[in-house]
């Protein structure tokens, strides 16, 4: 089994979208609080010039993300038109089945360019 899944990934959005990116934020943040009981966060930011959308999420595993991949995939939608995915950076050790979901999220809203980062070292207390 994996260990913990940190994604993150920024957006930029687009311009007279901010309003609309505000309530598909919230639409999404309801959804996982109602229907994800193992994410340990999903956080949502916006810069202070409102032209950039950050997500950060944490999972306590591939399993967990790939869920929320597939789960929320519906909630995705409504996010066409109003951004333009750049990055996703994802920390751990994700699952093919995962890479392939990411790949499908980049090439919906933006095509976005993905990156991998393996862990060095460190200290994490996920545990129950």
């Amino acid at each position: 089994m994996s260990g913990p899944i940190i994604c993150v990934d920024t957006s930029e959005i687009l311009e007279g979208k901010l309003g609309a990116i505000r309530n598909a934020i919230a639409d999404m943040v309801s959804f996982v609080e109602a229907n994800e009981t193992d994410v340990i966060a999903y956080d949502v930011f916006i810069d202070d010039a409102h032209t950039l959308m950050t997500v950060v999420q944490i999972h306590p595993d591939t399993a967990s993300m790939v869920f929320h991949m597939e789960a929320a995939r519906p909630v995705f939608a409504p996010f066409q038109g109003l951004i333009r995915l750049a990055t996703i950076d994802i920390y751990g050790e994700p699952s093919d089945d995962l890479r392939e979901l990411l790949r499908r999220k980049a090439s919906m809203l933006g095509d976005a360019i993905i990156r991998e980062h393996e862990l060095a070292g460190g200290v994490s207390r996920f545990a129950d």
